[in-house]
């Protein structure tokens, strides 16, 4: 590097290179070399005792004495420093070459031998130096850890394989240099390295033998044959590990010596270890000869060792066979086909090359192991152990599984959907293992006869069939046939089926493992239960694998009934039978067992299956057991359970297994060849001898069954029958154990030594122990009280918080007040669930969840089933026995009709039955239903209190986990039928939050109970759903199934989530609970799914048509919400599937039924359907599929049916392939989709109380969109308007066409449809907005023609006032040209005065006036209006009393007509009414009521009054109260109804809105006003309140009218007096003319002064200018601050909801009850107000100093436009020798349509020629124009055309106004004409409001309304739909009660409605004094409501815009 070296007194930066790092380093004046060294070492972080060289940059050392002169002479010097090899001054680059010196290298390796050891870091220092050494690191990646504290690679990250860096560093005081060759692929990337003194192999613990050889191997391929004399194997391991037996293991192999042998830890960090290690390097190296591994060594080539490999081939056949020549052909074809095998060898060589450690992307070692030859065990130790090693290995290459023996298969490598398994074709090798998983999984018990497919070589270089090459003669045909075919041992053949089985066991982890033993189980297949490991001699039994395994089966007891017994097999007490053979046999003794348990089906694999072959390399020494489990029949084979046991192989030579099964069984028997006495006969004559009953199966030798002595049997199996030989078993089997109490329990096997147990692993063990507290807790205790007393947050707490919660929605009475209440005590029933949710249970389990390892915690979790499943085994079963019996009892008294007491009985006994099996059953699932219902109730609490979280709120987080590692997770508790929303939702956003917004698509099924729905979804996609018969577990569960890699490329989503039910029609329902029930179930879940199963158990037509009425009608309440879900029906146990005519007709029937079902659903639901493809799209020929039985056979010894299995997978390919079209939804949207379902269901009217959340934030991020875009096309045609404005005014444009305006917004227009474009193709939810599409881009089409329009519609009045004004404009040069030149006059007189500004102007003044009078000569002004005379003349003509018109006016009533609260006052019954029939059904019920209580009241007071008295008192008050009646309806105020309050607000809207729209369309502006128009104002009015009269039963009086008729009247007043002020400046010639004052006074006033005509005109141009400049300026401005707000401002920024949120807030703030009342009456004012004053603050206020810099900037912008115009238009009149009047024309048209300049008459200029100083005069005045204008007021800005409240007004109120029918609550869609689809498309507002705030009143009372329509939406009230109505509707159905209802959404409220209910507490009485009515009786105030604040009504609006 560069030294930067001035002189030595001077720092010096001096920049150095180690190795193959550059640093700088910083050195002192006056340094040394030694200094330099120093810091060198700092620098780098060497040791203080490493010896340095220095170097130049040509190599040359450096040494001390001109180190400082160098450095001084050569500034850009880059200084290389390295470690000091001895003997050498050598180069970095000819470092290698020192270590590669064979003589300097052996020299010094003698010194090795002559006892000098290695040196320690203590001694390194000392005088005498160890060599270097070159070591290379070979083997696996994974056998060592890289890290920072690494000894071996220096404290280095991993070098990386291509550069090989082969430094030397210090390594314990010993220089090494150490290649790292760690996982390298390929042998061609090794570098040329001429010398390695040792080649360190590091093995991996577990395989390492495998590991040796193909490390061994590799090396050979590497480095030649030489390399076994440098190689020192390390084995590794963890630092808590042992390797004691793999110096053992390795001694087998001829190649190992245990003197090169060393182990250290992974880490590498033991410095004793390394040092003992080097130790070793250094005898090695000294035994050597020569001391080190050089290239050219191994350069043997393979000619020369191939020709001697042929010849020792040939001379070991002449040696064998002098005379025979047909030997050495012989072994001339093993030459050729050896040749042939080194060809292959050398493909799998170069397979070996691309890396024999490294692991591929899949997980699977990409390598094959040595060793060809097969051979049958039947020994386990010595030699024969060894081969069986080697066999081992060889299965697991072969199966590519020698990755999965180290790093297992577990069930989440299955939990994944991955490619489907082909069922006809053939699979490989490499595949097998994983198909045989697939299979197994999915209970295809053909999972072991899974045809092998050969690789294509294989088949290329064999023939299936050998052929003879003899001569067609007699004798060679007859030596052909009788010659001895020797099969080719090179040759072969495909893997035993229980090879690959037991191969996948030892390759699967424990859980796997347990899965695997559960589905051979349910295969009714023998399972492995004692098994040799083949790397250790021990023998395992898998105990924690049966722990799954439940067995059912039935005995008959004494008095001959049946008996179910249901356990754990692991617990059953059985006697088990063991089988074994001694010998060679020719008879199969697993054959032979099968026919004795389970004749038909091949439980124990044997010789005869399909797949087998003659060599079996990990079967022998298995002993395998299955259970025979009888029916409880006749004809059972046995009469209870029995274990049977088979030891594979030959047991002489398995000793160890056959003491343990003969030690364990209750029954022994024994397959021999023959019983002559030999070694067999030895065994025979010891078992005979034991206690053991003994039956003795002789093979050569036909006599029947014989009894030898009690308990021992023998039996001859020669030319027998094997059918009669089993029966004889049987009978002998059942005797003895008849006659034996032995039995045999599989858990005792822990207590048997000599085997080894899985579960006895330590983190096995930790996962029980503390799962073993469940026992402890309950211990003694009933299970049926387990869940109420430990449990107790789901029990009766829940089930009443569930039944109230749904109370909720079926509200009677008084809503409010029932609703309130109602709350109180769920808030009650938290608070006592948070009181006794600390149970010990709970603390226990959630504890060890929460703190266990990620292993432990997995078997924690299964331990923990297995500790609940325990508790209620026994008394599952017992009830479950009593509930079959009681059932059949109630159905045969049922089929008698019988409808005795007896049938009443026994069905209140099945119900109590039903209530103890719910109570007995107990499982995990209970265990997380309690934390969710933990985790609500504190939820709940939190949300109220703000208290700090505890444990509690992490319970989400472990669902979660839990749900991602595939357990099943409760989504509806069938106890209580209700889906625990809050913890669902928190659940699902944990699972968001880990795995990311992921897209599912959720497969959901349904069907009846125990119709095989969770049995199916298990064996399609490996699931845990629980599978039992009966209702134990109710409700509905998800399951996430990950999409393998390979396939998820072919779909748009990550995940299924698949959803399982409780089934339908469940016998613990009866009649309507049943029904409603199952619709429930069924809405939901078809709701959930993006594809449903229905599950049709057989082809009952009656349970078909039940549950077919309950789908349609589900799937049609779907179409009706637009949900558009898929079904597939799937029949289930359907007899002879394979015949297709009964297929169509099955097919036919079915739809049929979906036909009429869907007619019949479609009157329930008022739904257009006939047929059921009018109600979803479905295809009867493929979405139905037919399923064959489950069993094979009758359980419980039945097997699945393989026909089932295929079934299922085809299945799950055709689910896939329509998924394959389905883009899923995302989590988030599924989370919400359960609430929203779950809430419209809870509503017994789902349609109408459906809202699709997900759809709403959709759509409402749409709107916000919606919103920018037309707000871009707004200020686009504003910036147009501006730019046209000016061509007007100047006359440059007299027509506006529609194109040009359309051709001017084009290309803005086509940004924003392509930004719309964007949106809608990439937003996340693009599936759900796609249905809007079409509409927003007709919308946005119309939005853009709508302004263009209108835009032209302004312009054209502008030219239409140019016309107008023409006559005026004739005379205005007349004009200017007279004032001029009298204003030059003038001053020329008065020239003396010039200083004297007050006489100047009193002078002005005094002869303005007379200039006017005679230029105006012969000019009528135009006059004033008297528009409050003209209404008053109007109205007298219209027939109205002057008194009436006078005393409105007088009193300004009228002024507040539309905010009047009770419009009593103007109404009057002129129609005869019996007061009785007023009274409506609210009357009624209030009448009621009080009779009522005064009848309480009555029957409670005792008097003494005598009859006669009652009667006066009687007759009294009936007459009372009828006088008051007749008063108070003819003497009292007419009562108005809110429905009749609501008709005369809307008709006073109506009136007022065609009134402006009225006088906005006359051309006032133009032509004038005329009295006309409020004549026909008023002429409207009056026939509008006629007409409201005729329809209604009461009368609006004169009054009104006069009222309405000035209201309107005063509405458009401000429009007409603006307009005609309009029409007065543009055609008045006196008021021109007054216009024009101030500036012929300042041209006066400058002619004074003497100024010359140049400075005067230059004058006159700028303030002609001013005008303009000022309006363009403010103009401009007003945009960009409506700009600014709109998007800054959070009110203006969002959708017209999040508007109405901040205009409800303004409002709270205030608190000033007048404006509450203008937005309750009249939202939209309030609307614009509130923009108006927010617009105010922001522009005055708050923003005011980034308001006036963007006034002062656009001031600038002007100024740089004039100036611009100024210098061009000079030069151009300048250029063209122009005069004055063409430079006014330059200088106006270079104003760029921006600026107006008025009409200049230069006739009075004309002296002008000097350009140039007209251009510097024009300059002065403009700057002080300018500094005028920079000093512009803001509120300037808001007095011309564009003023920011109205273009923001425009934009924002330019909405959806329509109100509630109920409430009259405004509607916040933010596009105005949003209903399109009357049946999708609805009004909707999340701020209702009880009806009393606007005037609700029950009908015929005074008492306001405290109800919520969100609140009477879901209670069972009703109401009359019109004022005149006699019937009422109820409130569920309130949709049907006309189109003004039918077009609102209204949904019960889920928030508290704090705002609301705030208000109307605190502005009570000024609500009541407004309406004249009273908050009581029903209407009364909730206590609980006036503890509302105004702070949180502020916050719940925030939640209630959520909703």
């Amino acid at each position: 590097m560069n030294i930067e070296v001035q002189s030595k007194d001077v720092t010096m930066l001096l920049k150095v290179k180690y190795q193959h790092t550059k640093k700088y380093i910083q050195l002192e004046s006056g340094f040394t070399y030694l200094d330099f060294i120093a810091q060198v070492k700092r620098k780098f972080g060497l040791p203080a005792a490493t010896e340095l060289d220095a170097f130049d940059e040509t190599n040359t050392v450096v040494e001390e004495d001109i180190f400082s002169e160098l450095i001084e002479t050569s500034p850009d010097l880059c200084l290389k420093v390295r470690d000091r090899i001895p003997n050498a001054d050598q180069t970095e680059e000819g470092a290698a070459d020192t270590e590669s010196d064979p003589h300097d290298v052996q020299h010094s390796d003698k010194n090795t031998e002559q006892g000098m050891e290695t040196k320690s870091s203590s001694t390194a220092n000392s005088d005498k130096v160890m060599p270097p050494l070159t070591l290379v690191l070979i083997g696996d990646t994974k056998t060592i850890k890289i890290g920072p504290r690494n000894l071996l690679l220096d404290r280095d990250e991993q070098t990386n394989v291509e550069q090989f860096s082969s430094r030397l560093y210090d390594l314990c005081g010993r220089r090494v240099s150490v290649i790292n060759m760690l996982g390298l692929r390929s042998v061609d990337k090794i570098p040329s390295i001429q010398t390695v003194h040792a080649f360190i192999l590091l093995l991996p613990k577990a395989l390492h033998r495998p590991h040796y050889s193909l490390g061994m191997q590799w090396l050979e391929n590497a480095f030649g044959k030489q390399h076994t004399a440098n190689v020192i194997t390390v084995v590794t391991h963890q630092s808590d590990e042992k390797c004691e037996l793999a110096l053992t293991d390795l001694k087998v192999d001829d190649s190992f010596s245990e003197k090169r042998f060393h182990t250290c830890t992974r880490t590498m960090m033991d410095e004793k270890e390394i040092m003992e290690l080097l130790k070793k390097i250094d005898v090695m190296v000294s035994e050597n000869n020569p001391p080190y591994y050089s290239r050219h060594m191994s350069e043997e080539t393979g000619d020369q060792k191939e020709q001697l490999d042929h010849k020792s081939l040939k001379e070991e056949a002449r040696r064998d066979h002098p005379a025979d020549g047909k030997m050495e052909a012989a072994a001339e074809t093993k030459i050729r086909l050896k040749e042939r095998g080194d060809a292959e060898h050398s493909e799998k060589k170069s397979e070996i090359k691309s890396g024999p450690w490294e692991t591929k992307e899949k997980g699977t070692l990409d390598v094959g192991l040595c060793g060809n030859e097969k051979k049958q065990s039947t020994d386990i130790s010595g030699e024969n152990k060894k081969t069986q090693r080697k066999d081992f290995e060889e299965v697991l290459s072969r199966l590519h599984l020698l990755d999965r023996y180290q790093h297992k298969f577990s069930p989440a490598d299955l939990a994944k959907i991955c490619p489907s398994v082909k069922q006809s074709n053939d699979t490989s090798e490499k595949d097998l293992a994983q198909t045989f998983l697939q299979k197994l999984m999915m209970l295809d018990y053909r999972a072991r006869y899974i045809p092998v497919r050969k690789d294509s070589s294989e088949v290329n270089q064999s023939q299936s069939v050998q052929v003879s090459d003899s001569d067609d003669t007699d004798d060679s045909n007859l030596d052909a046939i009788f010659s001895t075919v020797v099969r080719d041992k090179s040759e072969q053949s495909h893997i035993h089926p229980m090879d690959v089985q037991m191969a996948v066991f030892h390759c699967s982890d424990s859980f796997l493992k347990q899965n695997m033993i559960t589905k051979l189980s349910q295969c009714q297949y023998a399972l492995p239960f004692l098994v040799p490991d083949p790397a250790e001699p021990d023998i395992e039994c898998p105990l924690w694998a049966f722990r799954q395994i439940n067995k059912t089966w039935k005995i008959r007891d004494d008095s001959n009934t049946v008996i179910m017994k249901s356990m754990p097999i692991c617990k059953a007490n059985t006697p088990m039978v063991t089988f074994l053979r001694l010998g060679s046999l020719s008879q199969s003794k697993s054959q032979l067992m099968n026919t004795l348990i389970n004749e038909g089906h091949n439980t124990f694999f044997h010789r005869n299956c399909p797949g087998s072959t003659k060599t079996r390399h990990l079967m022998d020494g298995v002993a395998e057991i299955a259970w025979y489990c009888p029916a409880g029949k006749p004809d059972d084979s046995f009469t209870d359970c029995i274990a049977f046991c088979n030891l594979h192989g030959d047991s002489l030579s398995i000793d160890k297994q056959r003491e343990i099964l003969i030690q364990m069984s209750s029954v022994i028997v024994v397959l021999v060849p023959t019983l002559k006495k030999n070694e067999i006969s030895a065994v025979i004559l010891t078992l005979s001898k034991s206690e053991k009953p003994l039956v003795v199966l002789v093979a050569d030798d036909d006599f029947n069954a014989t009894q030898m002595k009690p308990q021992k049997y023998k039996l001859g199996l020669k030319d027998r029958n094997q059918s009669d030989v089993c029966e004889e078993l049987k009978q002998i089997i059942g005797k003895v154990l008849s006659e034996s109490r032995t039995s045999f329990q599989l858990e005792s096997i822990a207590r048997v030594s000599g085997v080894k147990v899985d579960e006895n692993d330590p983190v096995c063990q930790k996962g029980k122990s503390a799962a073993m507290e469940i026992s402890k807790l309950t211990q003694g205790m009933d299970v049926s009280r387990i869940k109420d007393d430990l449990l107790p947050c789901q029990g009766h707490l829940w089930h009443e918080w569930s039944r109230i919660n749904k109370e909720l929605y079926h509200l009677k009475g008084s809503a409010e007040e029932e609703k309130s209440q109602k709350e109180n005590r769920l808030k009650k029933l938290r608070e006592e669930q948070r009181a006794v949710s600390c149970s010990k249970l709970m603390e226990s389990i959630t504890k060890n969840l929460m703190s266990l390892p990620t292993q432990v915690k997995a078997f924690y979790l299964k331990w923990t089933q297995i500790q609940i499943d325990a508790l209620s085994t026994d008394d599952l079963s017992f009830i479950l026995q009593k509930y079959d019996q009681k059932w059949s009892e109630v159905l045969a008294l049922k089929n008698k009709h019988d409808k005795s007491a007896l049938l009443k009985k026994k069905q209140t006994e099945l119900e109590e039955l039903s209530k103890d099996l719910q109570s007995a059953t107990f499982g995990l699932e209970h265990i997380f239903r309690e934390m969710g219902q933990i985790y609500e109730a504190h939820e709940s609490q939190e949300k109220q209190t703000r208290m700090s979280k505890t444990e509690w709120n992490k319970y989400p987080e472990l669902a979660a986990d839990l749900m991602i590692s595939g357990h099943p997770m409760e989504l509806m508790d069938g106890d209580a039928g209700h889906v625990p929303l809050t913890w669902i939702s928190s659940v699902l956003q944990e699972v968001i939050n880990k795995l990311g917004d992921q897209r599912v698509f959720v497969l959901s099924v349904l069907g009846v109970q125990s119709s095989g729905k969770s049995t199916m979804l298990n064996a399609m996609f490996g699931l845990q759903f629980a599978v039992s018969a009966g209702r134990c577990t109710r409700g509905a569960y998800m399951q996430l199934v990950k999409l393998s890699e390979e396939i998820k490329e072919d779909f748009k989503f990550d995940y299924i989530l698949v959803v399982d039910t409780e089934g339908l029609r469940a016998l613990e329902l009866e009649g309507d609970t049943t029904l409603k029930h199952d619709n429930e179930l069924a809405t939901f879940v078809v709701g959930l799914g993006n594809l449903t199963l229905i599950n049709i158990f057989g082809e009952n037509p009656a349970e078909m048509q039940d549950v077919l009425q309950i789908v349609v009608q589900a799937f049609m309440r779907m179409k009706k919400v637009n949900l558009s879900p898929s079904c597939v029906f799937v029949h289930q146990n359907v007899t002879s599937i394979a015949a297709a005519e009964k297929n169509m007709d099955g097919r036919r029937r079915l739809q049929e039924k979906l036909d009429k079902m869907a007619q019949l659903a479609a009157k329930e639901e008022v739904c257009d359907a006939e047929c059921f493809n009018d109600v979803i799209k479905f295809d009867i020929q493929k979405d139905v599929k037919y399923f064959a039985q489950l069993w094979k056979g009758s359980p419980p010894m039945a097997p699945v049916n393989p026909d089932y299995s295929e079934s299922v997978q085809e299945l799950k390919n055709f689910i896939l392939s329509k998924a394959s079209a389905s883009a899923g939804i995302t989590l988030s949207h599924f989370r919400n989709k359960v609430k929203d379902l779950w809430t419209a269901l809870m509503n017994e009217h789902f349609v109408f109380s459906f809202k699709n959340a997900q759809e709403i934030a959709a759509y409402r991020r749409l709107e916000v969109q919606y919103g920018n875009w037309t707000w871009d096309l707004r200020t686009e045609m504003l910036t147009i308007e501006n730019q046209i404005y000016p061509k007007i005014e100047k006359g440059q444009i007299d027509k506006v066409e529609h194109n040009y305006l359309s051709k001017e917004m084009s290309k803005r227009f086509g940004e924003i449809t392509k930004n719309m474009a964007v949106f809608f193709d990439n937003d996340e939810h693009k599936e759900i907005l796609a249905q809007w599409r079409d509409r927003f881009k007709i919308k946005i089409k119309e939005f853009h023609d709508e302004h263009v329009s209108g835009v032209k519609r302004k312009l054209d009045e502008v030219i239409q006032q140019n016309e107008a004004r023409k006559n005026l404009d004739k005379k205005t040069t007349e004009y200017e040209n007279k004032l001029l030149q009298k204003s030059k006059e003038l001053a020329q007189r008065l020239k003396h005065k010039a200083k004297d500004e007050k006489e100047l102007k009193q002078q002005f003044d005094s002869v303005w006036g007379g200039w006017v009078t005679e230029f105006a000569k012969g000019t009528k002004p135009i006059e004033d209006i008297n528009l409050e005379a003209d209404q008053k003349h109007v109205l007298l003509e219209l027939g109205f009393e002057w008194s009436l018109i006078d005393e409105s006016k007088k009193n300004g009533r009228y002024k507040k007509l539309s905010e009047v609260g009770n419009y009593c006052n103007y109404i009057t019954h002129a129609k005869s009414h019996d007061y009785e029939n007023q009274q409506s059904e609210d009357d009624k019920r209030t009448t009621d009521k009080k009779q009522k209580a005064k009848k309480s009241k009555h029957e409670e007071t005792k008097t003494e009054d005598t009859s006669y008295g009652k009667k006066i008192k009687e007759a009294w008050n009936y007459t009372k109260e009828k006088w008051e009646a007749v008063q108070k309806v003819f003497t009292t105020e007419p009562k108005v109804g809110f429905e009749e309050q609501q008709l005369i607000r809307s008709l006073i809207d109506d009136v007022e809105q065609k009134t402006l729209e009225y006088i906005q369309s006359k051309p006032v502006a133009t032509q004038g006003y005329s009295s006309a128009y409020l004549q026909k104002m008023a002429h409207n009015v009056k026939q509008a309140v006629t007409e409201f009269n005729a329809e209604k039963k009461f009368q609006l009086k004169k009054e009104f009218t006069v009222d309405l008729s000035l209201y309107v009247f005063d509405q458009a007043e401000s429009c007409i007096l603006k307009s005609h002020k309009t029409y007065i400046e543009k055609n008045d010639a006196l008021t021109y003319l007054d216009s024009k004052k101030k500036g012929y006074y300042n041209i006066f006033r400058s002619y004074c002064r003497g100024n010359s005509s140049a400075v005067v005109f230059a004058e006159m141009i700028c303030e002609r200018l001013k005008v303009s400049a000022v309006e363009a300026v403010c103009n401009t401005t007003a945009i960009h601050l409506a700009g600014d707000m709109r998007s800054n401002f959070p009110a203006f920024n969002e959708n017209r909801l999040a508007l109405e949120k901040y205009v409800l807030k303004s409002l709270a703030e205030k608190e000033d009850f007048s404006k509450f009342i203008t937005y309750i009456t009249n939202p939209r004012k309030q609307v614009e107000d509130f923009i108006k004053q927010e617009v105010k603050k922001y522009i005055f206020t708050e923003h005011k100093d980034n308001s006036l810099k963007k006034l002062q900037k656009n001031v600038d912008d002007i100024d740089k436009l004039v100036s611009q115009a100024l210098f061009q238009g000079t030069e151009q009149v300048k250029t063209k020798k122009g005069d004055v009047e063409m430079w006014v024309e330059e200088f106006s048209r270079l104003l760029d349509n921006k600026l107006t300049l008025d009409t200049i008459s230069c006739e009075n200029f004309s002296d002008i020629n000097d350009f140039d100083f007209l251009k510097e005069e024009t300059e002065k005045a403009l700057k002080s124009i300018i500094k005028e204008m920079k000093h512009l007021s803001l509120e300037k800005v808001t007095e011309f055309r564009q003023k920011p409240d109205e273009i923001l007004i425009e934009q924002l109120c330019n909405c959806c106004w329509e109100r509630c029918p109920f409430c009259a609550a405004v509607c916040t869609a933010t596009v105005a004409d949003h209903i399109k689809d009357k049946e999708k498309d609805k009004h909707s507002a999340p701020f209702h409001r009880p009806r009393g705030v606007d005037g609700g009143s029950f009908r015929g009372t005074v008492d306001l309304v405290i109800d919520f329509c969100t609140t009477l939406v879901v209670s069972d009230q009703s109401f009359y739909p019109r004022h005149d109505s006699d019937e009422t509707v109820p409130y569920k159905q309130f949709q049907t009660a006309g189109e003004r209802f039918a077009s609102w959404r209204i949904t019960a409220d889920e928030s508290k409605l704090t705002y609301w209910k705030w208000f109307v507490c605190h502005f009570q009485k000024n609500l009541e004094d407004r309406y004249k009515m009273k908050f009581q009786g029903e209407g009364e105030i909730p206590g609980e409501w006036r503890n509302c604040s105004k702070e949180e009504a502020i916050e719940s609006l925030d939640e209630m815009f959520r909703l």
